[in-house]
């Protein structure tokens, strides 16, 4: 049962996981390919976000990069950290003098799915496990 469980869990987290990344890569991708970098930091600046383009910049390549990290299964709880901090920008700059519905419910569901994914034990699926499995071994080729 255990074996059971265990392997439910590790297929759990690998689904959340790579949904999650797919959200975000969609995301990101569409900072630099649908809207453009300079016109996501002129958006940014008048919503008031300090550092607009530099903001534009970060929740771009962090959406864009860590959602594929996500996928493959690679630094999650660093990705997770670096993204929850995306979302707490993206709640608090753009989302909530809207409220809950139709505001800042979807960033709100993607840290809550983070904080999980990035707790949890990855399981055979994520690059990580392997990765981490040669250093526990003292083979860090």
């Amino acid at each position: 049962m255990t074996r059971l469980l265990t392997h439910g869990q590790n297929t759990a987290t690998t689904v959340a996981r790579v949904i999650i990344g797919i959200v975000f890569v969609a995301h990101g991708w569409q900072k630099f390919s649908d809207y453009g970098i300079a016109a996501v930091g002129a958006s940014f600046e008048k919503m008031g976000v300090p550092a607009p383009h530099a903001a534009a910049w970060f929740s771009g390549i962090a959406e864009l990069a860590g959602g594929v990290l996500l996928i493959v299964g690679v630094a999650i709880p660093v990705v997770a950290v670096v993204l929850i901090v995306d979302m707490l920008g993206a709640i608090f700059t753009a989302h909530s003098e809207q409220g809950l519905i139709g505001g800042y419910e979807l960033p709100l569901a993607l840290i809550a799915g983070l904080v999980a994914v990035g707790l949890a034990n990855q399981g055979p699926l994520a690059a990580d496990t392997h990765v981490l499995k040669r250093f526990a071994k003292g083979d860090a080729r």
